[in-house]
């Protein structure tokens, strides 16, 4: 039973996300926890009204909430039915990612599906900036950003873009992997190169590992040239390859942040036109003593 938070504000950008999830997991036993945050500013002055037709703000607030919940659970089921899908749903006076963060690890949940803005004015140019901070700021699970105006296509054709300079453990890899199996999907590694140089030894290991993992699946590798910034050049990658699901591993260091530290001018045209998979890592804990080994070989 797959465990999966969808944050909601009740717009268009999120109704699209539910859209995406119901689809991809049509024929997955899931439970969808759905989940709206709510921080009514209270007036602090006497002479402003603090009740609206008898009801406090915050209750007032806290009921749009809970109705506008309780109805987008009645949206999905009229428009689906999938009795291989369950809803809970969550009301919180809280502030989106931390609440996230808790809902996370309260629940053991095992995917945050969101969806994302485009460009707008200051905002993050990237894919907007709750969707930053939800993915920056989950570590227990992975995070699917849907961008806004992206229907649902059967992922058949996924990048996983690195650059080998890490070692990926298996599960770290088995979100990617699920996905995978669960659409018999072609995965296509995409290593961003700037300039033209042969892999480090320690590189060659991370891809050998990392296609022994891929086994079982259809994989390619394939080496492509910076053109200005990585979040360009993965979006030209994408479009000609016609990918529908690009994944991530985030970590210092990582394509992932890199992007999200790019200067602006340098990614004002990435705005995750497909969905982005980001994967958290495990952290030391997950790297294997074969590689440790390996890594003090290799800086001998």
């Amino acid at each position: 039973m797959q465990k999966i938070l969808i944050p909601t504000d009740f717009s268009d950008n999120a109704w699209n996300a539910i859209n995406y999830a119901m689809q991809l997991f049509r024929n997955k036993r899931c439970t969808f926890y759905l989940l709206n945050t709510y921080t009514p500013v209270i007036p602090s002055s006497r002479f402003m009204a603090k009740m609206i037709d008898g009801v406090s703000i915050v209750d007032a607030v806290r009921n749009a909430s809970e109705q506008g919940l309780n109805k987008t659970v009645d949206r999905i089921k009229s428009k689906y039915g999938n009795t291989n899908h369950s809803f809970e749903t969550i009301s919180s006076f809280n502030l989106l990612v931390e609440e996230v963060k808790d809902i996370v690890d309260a629940f053991e949940i095992n995917l945050v599906i969101t969806g994302t803005k485009g460009a707008s004015g200051i905002d993050e140019v990237f894919m907007g900036s709750n969707s930053v901070r939800i993915i920056k700021n989950t570590k227990r699970c992975p995070v699917l950003a849907i961008p806004q105006y992206f229907d649902f296509i059967t992922p058949s054709e996924i990048a996983f873009a690195t650059d080998f300079n890490r070692f990926y453990t298996m599960s770290e890899l088995r979100p990617l992997l699920d996905l995978a199996k669960m659409f018999q999907a072609t995965i296509r590694i995409v290593h961003v190169q700037y300039g033209i140089k042969a892999l480090s030894e320690l590189q060659q290991f991370n891809l050998n590992m990392l296609r022994r993992y891929l086994s079982d699946t259809e994989h390619y590798v394939h080496t492509v040239s910076e053109l200005n910034s990585v979040s360009k050049t993965l979006e030209i990658f994408s479009q000609e390859l016609d990918i529908h699901l690009l994944a991530l591993l985030n970590y210092q260091h990582s394509y992932m942040e890199k992007m999200t530290r790019e200067p602006i001018v340098k990614r004002t045209a990435f705005h995750t036109q497909i969905p982005l998979l980001v994967i958290p890592e495990l952290g030391m804990n997950g790297v294997s003593k074969q590689q440790t080994r390996k890594k003090q070989t290799v800086s001998k």
